[in-house]
């Protein structure tokens, strides 16, 4: 592991890192684009899930470049990521299953946001997680669900919107999932020594 942690936390592989992820971010913004002209301002930040959970990286990668810890961003980033990395995969499954098809940009789509829950998860015995960044991060994933399936600020589902209650209901017991990852891989590690 310790050979795996030292490529982790080189700067060249930082800087490829944060490259790869600022521009995922930039394209997830724009493919939310479409979503975000039709949405109420007081939601706009809650929307665009996948990008937000890795600008919330892009932000603790940037500190780690810094040599700086900032757990906040690093509670919402592990939790956001594996969150949205493993939410996107099982809606993409679940469309191929009920379609019978899935267009290619599907299969993209489930790579790059299996890469976005397995890379939050990696760089967790390097965050410095405070109980309060825990706690805000996990109100803001919770929180998330009551604008998403309460407000119906979610994503366009195409033919999976007759599933939307089922889908709901994955979804809230993913973001408990997500916290209780958080808390074993990187609240609980932040205690480690491992350093950027």
């Amino acid at each position: 592991m310790a050979f795996i942690y030292s490529i982790l936390a080189n700067r060249s592989f930082l800087w490829l890192l944060l490259v790869i992820n600022i521009f995922g971010t930039v394209y997830g913004y724009y493919w939310y684009g479409y979503q975000l002209e039709a949405t109420p301002a007081i939601f706009l930040p809650f929307v665009p899930d996948s990008p937000t959970a890795t600008l919330f990286f892009v932000l603790a990668l940037i500190g780690f470049l810094l040599r700086k810890n900032w757990g906040l961003f690093e509670a919402l980033a592990v939790m956001t990521l594996f969150k949205y990395g493993i939410w996107a995969v099982v809606m993409n499954l679940l469309t191929l299953m009920i379609t019978g098809e899935l267009h290619w940009t599907g299969y993209m789509l489930m790579a790059s946001h299996a890469a976005m829950a397995v890379q939050g998860l990696l760089y967790a015995p390097f965050y410095r997680i405070k109980k309060w960044h825990f706690a805000v991060a996990a109100i803001w994933t919770l929180h998330n669900e009551m604008i998403d399936y309460v407000f119906y600020q979610m994503p366009n589902y195409g033919d999976l919107i007759r599933y939307i209650q089922e889908i709901g209901y994955f979804t809230f017991w993913l973001s408990i999932a997500s916290i209780a990852a958080a808390y074993f891989t990187a609240y609980r590690s932040s205690r480690r020594t491992y350093k950027i």
